[in-house]
């Protein structure tokens, strides 16, 4: 079973070093020159940039059985698609799951939503997002799965790391909620995906949505230190993207990730996910 990844970013390297050790042949996508023509865990490392492609590429995705993709949409559509939509139509690959993300959803304004919910028509990088999903499901509608992510947090990146590097803000704005999922239920979640039978759109996120200002207070409680003070949204002075972060408050819920693809959480929710991190040293 060979597996090709494009954009080896934060989530699909936790999947590689959970479960890349199960396939015969493990390829990646990388920015950067200088990782480039390497190996990670045994990850074959090729160049995919603006700027160029390595040839390699098409003859790995010819040989894959199984297509994971992390590569966002930029402004002028799926950049995987643009250069590769007709040898990945052509290829034997059995399943594609692609990384999209909860902020799909339009602004519910606090309530629950699930998969059906209506999605993003306004202009921005929500609606891209949205129609990149739309794409790959356009390309191979009976290979391609969606898995749409909450703020992902894990080792290296969270409220605990955050607050001793003095970055972390208790900002608040009223009835604002988040999802959240910790990387490695984002990499159990891969998993799942791959082998579940049929294809489909899922929601990978936490029990229990909260206000942000929550998680950094409970953060400041395990690390035994006094949380940043509570700004107001108003007064924030956020950039355009942290800004866009609070354009939406969904609960979100994992009801049918749990049901169909058989996930059990192992931190359901922030509080889990954080004392977990702080056992395993961080913050420290």
């Amino acid at each position: 079973m060979n597996l090709f990844v494009f954009g080896l970013g934060y989530s699909a390297r936790q999947y590689l070093d959970r479960f890349g050790g199960g396939f015969a042949r493990v390829c990646g996508t990388v920015r950067s020159p200088d990782r480039a023509g390497r190996t990670h865990n045994g990850c074959e490392l090729l160049r995919l940039a603006p700027d160029g492609a390595d040839p390699a590429i098409a003859g790995r995705l010819a040989e894959a059985d199984l297509l994971l993709v992390s590569v966002p949409p930029d402004a002028d559509g799926d950049p995987v698609l643009a250069r590769f939509a007709a040898p990945i139509a052509a290829s034997p690959i059995r399943r594609i799951v692609y990384l999209s993300t909860v902020g799909v959803y339009r602004d519910h304004q606090g309530q629950w939503i699930d998969e059906s919910a209506p999605l993003a028509l306004e202009a921005g990088r929500r609606r891209r997002r949205a129609d990149a999903e739309a794409a790959w499901r356009r390309l191979a509608p009976e290979r391609t799965s969606i898995l749409r992510l909450a703020g992902i947090y894990g080792p290296g990146r969270n409220a605990l790391v955050n607050l001793r590097a003095g970055t972390a803000r208790r900002i608040v704005k009223p009835g604002q909620v988040f999802n959240r999922i910790h990387v490695a239920d984002v990499a159990q979640a891969i998993a799942a995906a791959f082998a579940h039978e049929r294809p489909g759109v899922w929601n990978v996120c936490d029990d229990e949505p909260a206000p942000p200002q929550n998680v950094v207070s409970f953060a400041a409680t395990l690390l035994g230190v006094a949380p940043p003070p509570a700004v107001d949204f108003a007064d924030a002075e956020l950039g355009a993207m942290a800004r866009s972060f609070y354009a939406t408050s969904n609960r979100v819920s994992n009801a049918a990730m749990k049901r169909d693809l058989k996930v059990a959480l192992a931190c359901p929710t922030y509080r889990e996910g954080l004392t977990a991190l702080y056992r395993d040293g961080e913050g420290r």
